[in-house]
C-alpha cells in the first residue's frame, strides 16, 4: 500500500527541540503532520510537543521504539517502510541515532534498499559547544561513559590523547564521580558543565576539571547535562625533532606543503616552520 502521497516515503529521522518548543524546524513539523506512521523513543513526549505546535495524530500508528523493545518494534517499522510509507522516528529530545536507539533501525532500512532522510535541528553536542567557550574547529563526542570509576578512568585516558575538544554526556548523579575521574586522569584542563541547555534553568559553568570537581563534589544538579572538555596542550617542539619532520615532510612534495603539514601536525606556526624551512634549504 502506498503512503498518502504528501511526505516522501522512507524512513525520516526527524530533530526535535531539547528544551523549547519552538526550537521546532517547520520541516519537523511537516513530517509530524504528514508522515504515514510516527515511530518515537518516548510517545509521551512526542504527543506533547504535537499538541503544543496543534498537530493531530488522527488515525495515524504511534509506535514506541527505544532500547528495550527494539527488535520487536523494528519489524512492523520495516513492513511499513516496505509497503511504501513514510515513517517519522523522533528520539526523546534533540537529534536521532547521536546517543539514541534508532541506529540499527536506519542501518536495516538503508540495507533494505529504502530511503533514509535526515531533518536537522536540535542538538545538545551542538547547543553545548557553542556556549562552551571552548574550541569547535574539532571536536570528538563520546557519549556516555562507563559508570564504574575503573572503565571510566580507562575511557579518559584513550580521550586524552585525541587532538580535539571532547562532549560527553552524564547523568547528574554521576557528575560529581565524573569529574573526579576525569580531573585525576586529565589534569586541569578547561572545561563546561552545560546544564539544562535552552531550557529555564540553564546554566553553564566552566573553569578547569580540578575546580569543578571540588564544585560538584557536595552537589548533585538537575536536569541534563553534557560535558565539554578542551583538547590537551600540545608540548612545545624542539628545533632538532622539527628539522627531522621538516626533511622527511619535503622529500615527498613541495616546501609549501611540508610546512603546512608540519605545522598542523605539531601545532607550531607556519611562519616559524616556514623560516626553518628556508634556514634548512640555505644550510644545503
Amino acid at each position: 500500500m502506498a503512503g498518502s502521497g504528501t511526505i516522501e516515503p522512507g524512513l525520516h529521522l526527524v530533530a526535535v527541540p531539547i528544551g523549547a518548543a519552538r526550537d521546532i524546524t517547520l520541516r519537523a513539523l511537516d513530517l509530524l503532520g504528514g508522515a504515514d506512521v510516527l515511530a518515537a523513543e518516548d510517545t509521551r513526549s512526542l504527543r506533547r510537543l504535537m499538541e503544543i505546535h496543534g498537530i493531530a495524530l488522527g488515525d495515524r500508528a504511534l509506535v514506541p521504539y527505544h532500547d528495550h523493545n527494539g527488535p520487536a518494534a523494528r519489524p512492523r517499522l520495516m513492513a511499513a517502510l516496505r509497503d511504501g510509507k513514510s515513517v517519522a522516528y523522533m528520539s526523546e529530545a534533540g537529534t536521532p541515532l547521536v546517543a539514541d536507539p534508532g541506529f540499527q533501525l536506519g542501518v536495516e532500512a538503508r540495507e533494505a534498499g529504502i530511503a533514509v532522510r535526515a531533518a536537522p535541528g536540535a542538538s545538545a553536542v551542538l547547543a553545548a559547544l557553542c556556549v562552551a567557550g571552548l574550541p569547535t574547529d574539532r571536536f570528538l563526542f563520546a557519549g556516555f561513559l562507563p559508570p564504574k570509576s575503573a572503565a571510566r578512568k580507562a575511557a579518559l585516558a584513550e580521550l586524552g590523547d585525541v587532538p580535539a575538544t571532547l562532549v560527553l554526556y552524564e547523568s547528574p548523579k554521576r557528575l560529581a564521580a565524573f569529574l573526579r575521574d576525569a580531573a585525576a586522569t586529565l589534569g586541569p584542563r578547561r572545561a563546561a558543565i552545560c546544564r539544562e541547555l535552552t531550557k529555564k534553568f540553564e546554566e553553564v559553568r566552566t573553569g578547569d576539571l580540578v575546580a569543578l570537581s571540588e564544585a560538584y563534589a557536595a552537589e548533585t544538579p538537575r536536569g541534563e547535562i553534557v560535558v565539554v572538555i578542551d583538547r590537551a596542550a600540545r608540548a612545545e617542539a624542539d628545533e632538532a625533532s622539527l628539522r627531522a619532520e621538516l626533511a622527511a615532510a619535503m622529500e615527498g612534495g613541495s616546501v609549501k606543503s611540508a610546512v603546512k603539514d608540519v605545522s598542523e601536525r605539531t601545532g607550531v606556526s607556519r611562519k616559524l616552520i616556514y623560516d626553518l624551512a628556508l634556514r634548512m634549504k640555505d644550510d644545503g
